[in-house]
């Protein structure tokens, strides 16, 4: 599966503001079946605090919705679910695992709500949350001019240091 922008982004700021050692998108559990289906769209792996960041990316820039506010609910439910399977399966030796929704556009209120009645281990990273983290990762991109292997951020830097 082709890597979008939204889950680059989100890469970006593992690896360059998280300091993440590898970051890695869609990962599956291998074996296939139902267990392989499902994936984590963003990985990061940090070796010196054996931190894992578990993400799940919807970049919905009309606003974060499947069908309706229940759907949506169990829909990220189910993803937050495999989160910590993936976790217990694969990521053993990081005992500090970090689940993450990044969404940039989720309607206050109602859905806010539920999303928040989750679990107290799922960190929400939407609207507000999302946008400073983006500020952040400008800022970086406008103090760096090395390459860091992320497309993403790489488009940060260009439009950072343009001449006008």
């Amino acid at each position: 599966m082709k890597t979008e922008m939204g889950e680059l982004l989100v890469g970006a700021f593992q690896q360059v503001i998280q300091r993440c050692d590898i970051v890695c998108y869609n990962q599956r559990l291998s074996g296939g079946g139902l267990s392989g289906l499902n994936e984590i769209d963003v990985l990061g792996l940090r070796f010196d605090r054996k931190t894992a960041f578990l993400c799940e990316v919807a970049t919905h820039i009309g606003g974060l919705l499947y069908v309706d506010y229940p759907t949506t609910v169990a829909r990220i439910t189910a993803k937050h679910r495999h989160q910590k399977a993936f976790a217990e399966a694969r990521l053993q030796e990081f005992p500090d695992r970090r689940y993450q929704l990044w969404s940039p556009v989720v309607p206050e209120g109602i859905l806010t709500d539920r999303l928040n009645h989750i679990d107290p281990d799922l960190k929400l990273v939407i609207n507000g949350r999302y946008a400073r983290r983006v500020d952040r990762l400008r800022n970086a991109a406008g103090e760096r001019m090395n390459d860091e292997n992320n497309s993403a951020f790489r488009l940060m830097q260009i439009l950072e240091h343009l001449r006008r």
